[in-house]
């Protein structure tokens, strides 16, 4: 028989360049944890030539870097829990929006009509500064979790939705073709063709909205009396301790970047076949 791969008949076999890596055993590239680390390093030894060594900002503005690392270690009993409770309502709000987000994509994906409908309205909400909606929702949605969730909600649900609607309507032409051909129905097509070509696009609004509900958090917290983060931030500024409302800022983007990290292993583990597909970096 004809092979089809591999060497021609009688052909010496090729030696290997490299030996092939152990099975079950993934490789860690250094630059995964240490292109990090130096990037942290010499964030640190910027802010403290700033501060510091040039002393080109005063220390009202911004404290040096020791200064907010000694009120982080001193204020921890309090900022620990509020950062407990602020990855909480990040979490939470963002799940929400994710949920809307798609179902709403899908719609305006599904008919024309819908989105040429409602597509200026979000357009028009998501273009409405959200620190503006802050003391309605206060009247609107009353004390507690409610405003700190609509706030999230609001930041995040129009990227999911654009991401959604954009992977949903630009399925590539020869799926489609393969869907049709095989005489695949409506939901047939949309759960083995339309949906899965989608997920790399809906995943790139969902890493675009995880930031987003950390902000949404904080700037609810200013309105609520749920004692979070952005609470204790407001806290700290009118006593004029800088240097822990700056620590309770670094715990909110050490939040931000840790469960955005998540969310991209999340993505990796969901969809394998988009990192074998795309050229190595």
């Amino acid at each position: 028989m004809t092979q089809l791969t591999g060497a021609p008949a009688g052909a010496p076999a090729a030696a290997p360049s490299q030996a092939a890596p152990a099975p079950g055993r993934p490789r860690v590239r250094p630059g995964v944890v240490g292109l990090p680390a130096l990037g942290l390093v010499i964030a640190v030894t910027a802010w403290w030539l700033v501060t510091s060594g040039l002393e080109l900002v005063p220390s009202a503005a911004l404290p040096p870097p020791q200064a907010v690392w000694a009120a982080l270690t001193g204020t921890s009993h309090v900022l620990l829990p509020a950062l407990l409770s602020t990855t909480w309502m990040t979490l939470a709000g963002f799940l929400l929006s994710a949920v809307a987000g798609v179902l709403i994509g899908m719609a305006l994906a599904g008919s024309r009509r819908v989105e040429r409908m409602f597509a200026p309205l979000l357009v028009a909400v998501n273009a409405v500064p959200k620190i503006a909606f802050g003391p309605l929702l206060v009247v609107a949605v009353g004390w507690g979790q409610k405003p700190i969730l609509t706030m999230v909600f609001l930041l995040c649900f129009f990227p999911i939705v654009l991401s959604t609607a954009t992977g949903l309507t630009t399925t590539p032409a020869e799926l489609a073709e393969l869907a049709r051909s095989l005489n695949a129905s409506w939901w047939q097509s949309f759960r083995k063709v339309r949906l899965p070509a989608a997920l790399p696009q809906i995943f790139v609004g969902l890493k675009v909205a995880m930031p987003l509900a950390a902000i949404g958090a904080v700037i609810g917290e200013f309105y609520s009396d749920r004692p979070g983060l952005g609470y204790q931030i407001l806290q700290y500024n009118g006593m004029g301790d800088f240097p822990t409302a700056w620590a309770a800022i670094m715990l909110v983007a050490l939040m931000s970047i840790l469960l955005y990290a998540a969310l991209t292993l999340v993505e990796r583990l969901a969809l394998p076949w988009v990192k074998a597909t795309t050229s190595a970096r």
